[in-house]
This record gives C-alpha cells, sequence and structure tokens, in this order.
C-alpha cells in the first residue's frame, strides 16, 4: 500500500472533481509552490493513482442513448471462463464500465446503447459466444442521480 500525506491526498481530490486545472492553481489549493506540487502529481501519475484525465460527457445531449445496467451470472467459476468473459467485456465498445463482485452476482456490467434493439444484440451476440453466461438481468437507468469520480471524504483523515 502506497503512504500518502495530505498533500497527495489533496491533490488526488482535487484532480478528481478538476481535472482540467491548472499547475499555478492546484499549487495554490495544496499551499504548496509549483514544482514541489507538479513534482507530487507526477509521482502519483507513475504509482497509477492518477490513470488519465478524461472529459465528463452529457452523452445524452450529443445522441439518443440508453443506460443499462446488467447483472451476470456465470455458469462456471473457473479462472479461464471468467478470464474469456472478462476479455470479451473488455474489448466491447457498448461497455462502459464492469465490476466483478462477490456474493450471488458475478459482475455488473453498465451499457450503453442507442436503443433497445442495439443492446438486445450485443446481448445476443454475447450469449452466441459461449461466455459461459448462466443468467443475467437487465436494470434500464431512468434517471442518474449521482455520477463521477470523486475521493471518499473518509480519506480526508488518513495520514
Amino acid at each position: 500500500m502506497v503512504k500518502l500525506d495530505r498533500y497527495d491526498l489533496q491533490i488526488l481530490k482535487t484532480l478528481a472533481t478538476q481535472g482540467r486545472i491548472t499547475k499555478s492553481d492546484l499549487a495554490k489549493i495544496v499551499c504548496l509552490s509549483v514544482s514541489p506540487t507538479w513534482e507530487r502529481v507526477k509521482r502519483l501519475e507513475t504509482l497509477g493513482l492518477i490513470r488519465g484525465y478524461r472529459a465528463v460527457i452529457d452523452w445524452s445531449s450529443v445522441f439518443q442513448s440508453n443506460q443499462i445496467i446488467v447483472e451476470v451470472r456465470l455458469d462456471r467459476h473457473t479462472a479461464s471462463d471468467m478470464q474469456r468473459f472478462e476479455q470479451r467485456i473488455a474489448q466491447s465498445p457498448e461497455v462502459t464500465q464492469c465490476y466483478a463482485t462477490g456474493g450471488g452476482v458475478d459482475y455488473f456490467v453498465h451499457v450503453r446503447a442507442r436503443d433497445i434493439d442495439h443492446y438486445q444484440r450485443f446481448i445476443d451476440e454475447l450469449l452466441q459466444e459461449n461466455l459461459g453466461i448462466d443468467r443475467y438481468f437487465t436494470y434500464i437507468v431512468t434517471k442518474i442521480i449521482k455520477a463521477g469520480r470523486v475521493l471518499p471524504e473518509e480519506a480526508d483523515s488518513s495520514e
């Protein structure tokens, strides 16, 4: 586990909400000069704690689409079965996120589809590819309550 101090945590928290912030503005927020702040950012990137910078796009303003959450259970739970499923999902442009979980559900897959027909064609492809899917349940997202990647507040107190 990587040891982070309050400066590192403040940098991570700030970049999680303001990815386009300037070096000097970030330094002001963190209360360090620009060079040490930027060195810390580069270190956090090298450690893999900052994996990239991206824009949060409101795709519904760009084109008509549906967000769908799919609960997936596999037939078998061997390493090769799970790896085959995960590799296929990782290659799917329709999939925006996928989580492997413990308990009664193996995966939660977030899918973006132009319409329900597009989604069903995607699911049909997965089923035809013999990926070991035992059951799947489809949930249509009707409203987004909260989205984004923000550092949890409890991380503020850890040093």
